[in-house]
């Protein structure tokens, strides 16, 4: 008699993690439940106002979202003072997902409702290099996109995120506080960056230079550390208004700021002080440090090709005054002379060069 063959066991395939759609979809109920609660409204609002930071508001936002439809990456999008969109605030977004992350926000911000797709990389409103699930919701406030809140997962879905219109609806309707705390944060951030905000170059203005060089005075005397400014004029400038006129003169302006500004770290303030006037403000600097960045400025103006993309080329050079605080200045004021009489000496003296303010 032969044996008989052991008894074959069914073979329990090994779970497989669900994609995206698939988590939202089980997620659903319980999403429902908190949108559609009766304080969920007032909380969004109490939250969302409760800072005048745009960041903050889109860090709240964030945070939230993030804690009622996990993902691995949650971010809000919107227009910076210069009118280009920024990332406000973020969890989770890594290079790899910026194709998707501009994708939708983009889209949204053109059209103004929700974007849901199973995979960018075969939508056509992904573009090249566009990768996984997204979801995305505008912010509105008065009847205008102010933001886009979206989440991405790197991997696709095998259909799109499904929520139901009523449940989008609902949604929409919960982060509408958030779009309009978010509107009038950035208006204010705005309006308080064009109060410090030379209208022509964009650079800082006069204004803002005094009460910087007055805090990052009383800072530098504080801690005993160096505080340097260099005081810069444009040479030949009249010319320019001259031969070309007006606006080909505040053009060139608009380059010079430029130049100064390319020159010098993002922790010194650069502003014009007036006409063809600029100042540099550099904290924790000492005169070696300054005349490394005046020196930089020098020679990047001379070489450069001013009113080029206007079919002109013309030459300018600059007289720059350097003062360090406390070689030969002990307050704010005193700095700002010192430094305006050295560049003053270089003007005496044959234009295109550094002086280095000495004690009298």
């Amino acid at each position: 008699m032969s044996e008989r063959p052991p008894p074959q066991h069914a073979v329990t395939p090994l779970s497989t993690k669900s994609d995206f759609a698939g988590r939202l979809k089980g997620r659903v109920r319980a999403l429902r439940a908190r949108i559609e609660h009766p304080g969920a409204i007032i909380d969004a609002v109490r939250q969302s106002n409760a800072t005048l930071d745009p960041q903050k508001v889109a860090t709240w936002l964030v945070h939230q979202a993030d804690e009622w439809i996990p993902a691995p990456c949650w971010a809000v999008i919107a227009h910076d003072v210069n009118g280009q969109l920024a990332v406000l605030s973020d969890h989770g977004l890594t290079p790899a997902l910026g194709p998707s992350l501009w994708a939708a926000a983009n889209w949204v911000m053109r059209n103004g409702r929700e974007l849901l797709v199973a995979d960018m990389s075969a939508d056509e409103r992904g573009g090249a290099n566009a990768v996984g699930t997204v979801m995305a919701f505008p912010l509105v406030c008065r009847q205008h996109t102010t933001g886009v809140l979206v989440a991405i997962d790197p991997e696709p879905s095998t259909a799109a995120p499904g929520l139901s219109p009523a449940l989008i609806q609902a949604m929409l309707t919960w982060l509408e506080p958030a779009g309009i705390a978010l509107d009038n944060a950035l208006a204010l951030q705005k309006a308080e960056a064009l109060s410090v905000t030379d209208d022509l170059t964009r650079l800082y203005n006069p204004r803002y230079l005094h009460l910087v060089l007055r805090r990052e005075a009383k800072r530098a005397s504080r801690s005993g550390r160096p505080l340097s400014m260099l005081f810069i004029d444009m040479d030949g400038f009249k010319n320019v208004n001259t031969l070309h006129g007006h606006m080909m003169g505040s053009q060139a302006l608009v380059e010079a700021g430029a130049i100064i500004r390319g020159s010098a770290r993002e922790t010194d303030v650069v502003a014009r002080f007036g006409g063809d006037e600029f100042s540099v403000i550099l904290p924790d600097t000492g005169r070696d440090g300054a005349v490394a960045v005046a020196e930089r400025i020098r020679d990047r103006v001379r070489v450069f090709p001013f009113l080029a993309e206007e079919g002109l080329s013309v030459q300018l050079t600059a007289s720059i005054g350097v003062a360090t605080l406390p070689d030969v200045a002990g307050s704010a004021e005193e700095l700002l002379r010192a430094a305006d009489k050295a560049m003053y000496r270089v003007k005496d003296g044959g234009k295109d060069g550094i002086h280095i303010a000495e004690e009298e």
